[in-house]
This record gives C-alpha cells, structure tokens and sequence, in this order.
C-alpha cells in the first residue's frame, strides 16, 4: 500500500480548529500527509495552516480586507469559497495533493461544494457536514463523485460522537487517495447516456461493438447526477465523441423536476467541438422521485412506478414540443458535427405500439416538431424502427464508421 498521498484538509480554523486539527491527525496515523488550508475570515488559527486566509482570498482576486469591508457573511464566504476552489485545482494541478477533505457546517459546506466542483472527476473529494443530504443541498451543486459524511454532534466541539464521523473520514478520503484509478485515456473515450436495459437498451450491442472498434465506452445513468458527470466530463474535451441517447434531464429540468443534471445539459460536447449522435431516449417522459408528489404540472398523468425511488410521468403532445425545441435550440449553438437519430416507431419499450405508454399522437407531435425547428448545423437521420431495435444501432454504427474514416471522430 503506497502511504505516501497528501490530504488537503480545509476548514474555518478560528472556529474549528480542534476538530480539523484531530482530523488531520488521524490521516497522519495511518500513514498519510496532510497539507491544511484555512478559509477563515476574521479569526486566526492556533497554528498557522499551510495555505493561510490571506492566501486564499488572494487567489480568488479578492482580500480578507474586502471581505470583512463587505459586512455580509453570505458574500464574505463567496469570496473565500471562490479562492478556495482556484487555490485548491492550482494544488492539485502541480501535484502537491492527491485528495481534499473539507469540514463545515451550513456556511463550510457552501464553500466545500464550489471546491469540489472544482477538482477533476476522479480526484477523491469528500466533505464532512452538519448539513450532509440535506434537502437544502441543490443538485445542480455537487460534484458527481463527491462524498459526504454526516458530521454527527459536532456543531460545537470535540467529543466521542462526532471523533467516530471524523475518523472514519479521515480513513475514507485517504483510503480513496490511495486506491482510485484515475480516468485512463490511453483509448479515445465515447460518452454515451443511457437508462436500464428494461426501457433502453442500445447499449447492449453499441458497447462491445465500439470496444471492438478500438474505443472506450462510458455509459451514464442519465437521473440528474449521471447526467452531470457527462457534462463534466464534455467540457473537459474528454470524449472523442458523444452519444447522447437519453436526455430526458432537459425535459425533467424544464418541468420542475427534481432528478436535474441543470440548466446545461446539452451544452458542453457542442461548446468544445466534440461530435455528437443525438438520440431523444425517453424524451416522452418526465422522472420524479416516487416518494413525493409529481410536480404540480404533472398532476394527474398517466405514470410508471420505476421502483419505490422513481416514477415518471408522461408528457402530453404540446410538453412533447416544447422538449423537441429545448433540444434543437442547445444543439443549435454546438460547434462540432451533430447527428440526430429520430425513430419513428417510438424512444423507449414502455411506449411501443401495444405498450401501457404508448401515445401515437404524441409521438407524432414530437417527430413533426423535430423537423421543424432541427438547426441548420444538425443533419437529421429518420429511422422507421424503434429505438431498441436493431436497426437503430445499425445506423448508429454505419454513421460512426463513417465519422472515423472522415477524420471527424479521432480514432
């Protein structure tokens, strides 16, 4: 086991340093090393940390001078969570930390969930918070491998309760640091969306058969933190090509549900030029989580009970057009090569002819809505077969080859 992996361990040290101090002595005892920044404002730690208040606002533009001027914690906070993040990616980048820990109640996880998303996919980021899960968190805001612990009986002090929340994540972050295989890119990478193989299952014959292509495929589950983790991803320039199947989070985002992946999903392949196939997976559908009620907007819908967790409500024939313009107007603004596979026999199995949520009207509304506002910049590919059929992953393939060949995707 390699013991020789750095922590960066962060926190407001004028209120918690006996905590952030224990936790950064536990690392230690198992063997790890810790660097410890302080995103203080107005007091100072016992010790000086490595990376001082000062150091943080600095690298966020800003001062602890601006930031006590200010008179407003929430903005005082912002700066510090702004500098934290640059400071803690600049760490990262120059190789003097292999993993982060931050501590925090409601104030410290605000700052920990910018730091996070600020570091790669695959740099193991946990945080530890009062306020852990709470519905309070958006989901737009966490980082899609994130980690959190529950700080539990640690709002004020140490004591044998929260020591147990503390150890255990001292062991888990340095345990991550010391396990995790970062992404590899020895093989150009395909990202592909998609759900289980009971309403969408293209990824079954796509996988291996792009594998034996000479790529690597990377199928996300597309419920709001899949998503995320795709465009993360994207706007990295990570993929050699896209193949987004299953972009039901627009329509769930556009209809008040909370299982998002945000606003910009859709965005980040186009932004960076990297090709992409377009296909609307589940576009009919709106997901929710089971244990509440619908979104008011969905009252009343025909609806399928995925498991205890999940359901999702049918979209009606003009919902159905306002998702097919949500997607042509996001694939508008992509810079690279974009495909759309559109088939006309339906877009997931519960809604085959036959099939409990089958709607021919509005699967008719859709496609014809499709047509009309497809971008100038999108050439569209009408598939007279259903999206699990094996016509669809044909012409999936035959496109694919074609792209390689051109030089457009980079084998």
């Amino acid at each position: 086991m390699n013991a020789s992996k750095t922590i960066l361990v962060v926190g407001t040290y004028d209120t918690k340093d006996d905590e952030l101090t224990y936790l950064a002595e536990r690392i230690r005892a198992q063997g790890g090393q810790v660097v410890t920044m302080d995103v203080s404002v107005l007091g100072d730690p016992k010790v000086p940390t490595d990376h001082s208040k000062h150091d943080v606002a600095e690298a966020g533009g800003s001062s602890i001078a601006a930031a006590i001027a200010s008179g407003d914690e929430n903005h005082a906070m912002q700066i510090m969570a702004e500098g934290a993040a640059a400071l803690s990616l600049r760490l990262y980048r120059a190789g003097e930390i292999d993993g982060v820990i931050v501590l925090g109640g409601s104030m410290g996880t605000d700052l920990a969930l910018d730091l996070c998303a600020a570091l790669p996919l695959g740099v193991p980021k946990y945080i530890v918070s009062t306020v852990s899960f709470s519905h309070m968190i958006p989901p737009e805001r966490l980082a899609p491998d994130i980690q959190m612990i529950l700080w539990a009986g640690g709002l004020y002090g140490l004591n044998s309760v929260c020591k147990a929340s503390l150890s255990q994540a001292a062991g888990a972050v340095l345990g991550a640091a010391r396990a995790v295989e970062k992404p590899s890119r020895d093989r150009p990478l395909i990202g592909m969306t998609s759900f289980g193989k009971t309403v969408l299952r293209y990824m079954v014959a796509l996988k291996p058969a792009l594998e034996e292509r000479g790529f690597e495929v990377a199928v996300f589950h597309a419920t709001g933190m899949g998503g995320r983790a795709f465009e993360g991803l994207a706007e990295e320039g990570a993929f050699a090509c896209v193949m987004d199947f299953a972009p039901q989070e627009i329509g769930n985002h556009l209809f008040g549900s909370a299982i998002t992946a945000g606003p910009d999903r859709m965005t980040h392949a186009g932004a960076q030029g990297t090709p992409q196939m377009i296909a609307p997976g589940c576009y009919d559908l709106v997901d929710f989580v089971g244990w509440q009620a619908p979104p008011a907007r969905l009252a009343g819908r025909p609806t399928h009970a995925h498991n205890r967790l999940l359901t999702s409500a049918v979209l009606d024939a003009d919902e159905r057009r306002e998702v097919a313009d949500a997607i042509c107007q996001k694939l508008s603004q992509a810079q690279g090569r974009v495909a759309v596979f559109l088939p006309l026999q339906g877009c997931n199995e519960w809604d085959r002819e036959g099939a409990d949520l089958h709607d021919a009207e509005g699967l008719s509304a859709f496609i014809e809505q499709m047509r009309m506002r497809m971008p100038a910049n999108a050439d569209l590919h009408e598939i007279d077969a259903h999206i699990n059929d094996d016509a669809f992953t044909g012409a999936v393939l035959a496109l694919f080859d074609e792209w390689v060949a051109q030089g457009i995707v980079k084998a």
